[in-house]
């Protein structure tokens, strides 16, 4: 049967073994948050506080910590909403396959949200300093929600096909909010929510906006989904669920009515600072002025179970939420942006700053090398595509040239291109354009520039894979410490007064250059060059295209940026940087006895 509610699934996966209770008093405070960052970051189970420090709420957090537990929660459903995306994608692959006919009118009806009677969650009333006061990381700005399900619409409407649900983060304590009466709700310009309150401030009206937390798991999925603009979040919510989505009214809300708390108000038509918070590119967002709601009721159901995530340095429980959405949204993306075969928003480089793509370059001249053509072209539709828009770093690779080449396979990938990409023709800059809001690497909030690496044709070098190969470099004052972080990419280490020019004058001499075609400066050569994933998030979360690329022997010709072998990437922390979050030895000390013991009494 479907989950009815939250507190069924977290059952159903305690009958499994997938659940482990925490039976002791634990602070909200640091070390929950601690533990469920364990917990995922170990596999562990998903894990029930039944006593919250300062709450009369019990806490469920890790509930999609791993692979296998996102996908036995939709164990019963997920074939279902795979059909119904796969569809809409290609109707007549669908209809070629009779097999799934049957399914398709189940399918439909239970998408469509239905409006119930009863409304568990209206069933007592409470306040947001009442719920578990999670804080994350030492230097947040307060207490967050980190697993909300935001809804809103446009003013008037009521229709709820004709709405969003969406997830931002929600801060309930600090700053200048009035305790209770207010909260912060950080959503970004390119969310529907943006357009619901600009629509609501011109008319003069105040815009109504709720925020659900708990209930079914599929209600969570949902609210992170990117649903086409045409197709509502609650379709989806039904789909993955099994069940309709059941709503009721309430004063002029809309109320999920299985959520174990429903927040209920009214986006201000003012701003009020919001953060700093320790976000999932792994560095503190800033204090800035966002949104915020003015509360009017929080209503919880009876024996309620607040649920919450981990936020920081991937990976962390919103990269399992990433790569089962990504599985399910696969069959949409060649008909949203023709030519793309595959792609993959990086989570280890925080997801925004690196986006990796394979695509189709079907134009092949015959009197000359195939270069990139049609994949100039699908990149630059990435860039318009959904959230897609945000990546700052692109790289794409053409399909026709290695049939087995995966964006998930990260070596290979970029051994792929750095064998193949000539520097005087296929990196495309796009400057003074916008960036994702968490991303620090630019000149201002939101501003920044954007990069295309485009790779196709035949390997025209070949790269080096020993430290023996570049061990006659000489590097100028300030650099040192090279590394090797995989075939053709080095690491440097610098200091923050040495100069990129003088490496680039320097490596022009380098009779290895075209051996190592990509070079990465750091604060910290060994720790970046240390593991894959350390190499990415270094690498592309600290450096801004325009700002922070240099090349050997680079200049402008035609208004291109072109260079030699190799490029080279200031991955230094820069002053307008936020700091990484770090972990607290004490506090990670604290949260592991505590599982230990839990693990114990199981």
């Amino acid at each position: 049967m479907p989950y009815k509610s939250l507190e069924s699934a977290l059952l159903d996966l305690e009958k499994h073994g997938m659940l482990l209770r925490i039976r002791e008093e634990v602070s909200p405070d640091l070390v929950m948050s601690k533990m469920a960052e364990i917990a995922t970051r170990e596999s562990l189970p998903a894990l029930l506080f039944e006593r919250v420090q300062n709450s009369p709420f019990r806490a469920a957090a890790n509930i999609f910590g791993t692979r296998e537990r996102a996908r036995f929660l939709f164990r019963k459903t997920l074939k279902r909403a795979e059909t119904a995306i796969a569809f809409h994608a290609d109707p007549m692959k669908i209809l070629k396959s009779p097999s799934l006919w049957p399914s398709l009118p189940g399918i439909g009806v239970s998408a469509l949200p239905i409006k119930s009677f009863k409304a568990p969650v209206l069933a007592e009333t409470t306040q947001l300093s009442k719920l578990p006061q999670i804080r994350l990381h030492q230097d947040d700005g307060g207490t967050f929600l980190t697993l909300p399900q935001v809804f809103s619409q446009m003013p008037d409407e009521s229709n709820m096909l004709k709405s969003n649900l969406g997830m931002y983060r929600i801060q309930t304590s600090g700053n200048d909010y009035v305790q209770d009466a207010e909260c912060g709700l950080h959503y970004q310009i390119e969310r529907d929510i943006a357009r619901h309150h600009e629509a609501a401030i011109e008319q003069g009206k105040p815009l109504k906006v709720s925020i659900w937390l708990g209930g079914p798991p599929s209600h969570t999925i949902a609210s992170i989904m990117p649903m086409p603009q045409e197709l509502s979040e609650l379709l989806f919510a039904g789909l993955l669920g099994g069940r309709s989505f059941r709503y009721t009214d309430y004063d002029g809300w809309k109320v999920s009515s299985d959520a174990d708390f429903c927040i209920l108000g009214e986006l201000a038509p003012t701003l009020k600072p919001e953060g700093p918070f320790g976000d999932h590119i792994g560095y503190y967002s800033a204090k800035h002025d966002f949104p915020y709601l003015n509360v009017k009721k929080v209503f919880c159901k009876k024996n309620a179970i607040y649920p919450f995530t981990t936020v920081g340095r991937p990976p962390q429980e919103d990269s399992i939420f990433g790569e089962l959405i990504a599985e399910l949204v696969k069959p949409i993306v060649p008909q949203s942006v023709t030519g793309i075969c595959e792609m993959n928003s990086v989570d280890a480089a925080g997801v925004h700053p690196l986006l990796l793509a394979i695509g189709k370059e079907r134009y092949q001249p015959y009197v000359q090398e195939r270069e990139p053509m049609e994949l100039l072209k699908e990149a630059n539709a990435l860039l318009g595509f959904n959230q897609v828009s945000l990546s700052k770093y692109v790289f794409i690779a053409a399909r026709e040239d290695s049939q087995n080449l995966s964006t998930r396979n990260f070596v290979d990938y970029f051994v792929h291109i750095l064998e193949r990409i000539h520097f005087d023709r296929d990196v495309h800059f796009q400057t003074e354009t916008t960036i994702d809001t968490l991303d620090y690497s630019g000149r201002a909030l939101n501003h920044g520039s954007k990069v295309i690496f485009a790779a196709a044709g035949t390997p025209v070098r070949t790269l080096g894979r020993s430290e023996e190969e570049f061990s006659d470099l000489n590097l100028p004052e300030g650099f040192s410490s090279p590394k090797l972080a995989f075939p053709g990419a080095l690491v440097i280490e610098a200091s923050s007064s040495a100069n990129m020019e003088d490496l680039a004058n320097a490596l022009a001499h380098w009779n290895a250059k075209e051996k190592f075609p990509c070079v990465t400066v750091s604060d910290d050569a060994s720790f970046t060059a240390k593991n894959m994933d350390n190499w990415l998030w270094v690498t592309f979360t600290r450096s801004d295209p325009a700002a922070d690329i240099y090349g050997v022997n680079s200049r402008v010709q035609n208004k291109h940026w072109i260079c030699e072998a190799p490029i080279l990437i200031d991955a230094r922390m820069k002053p307008q940087m936020q700091a990484a979050v770090e972990e607290d030895p004490k506090i990670e000390a604290l949260a592991r006895d505590i599982l230990f013991r839990a693990q114990k009494q199981r």
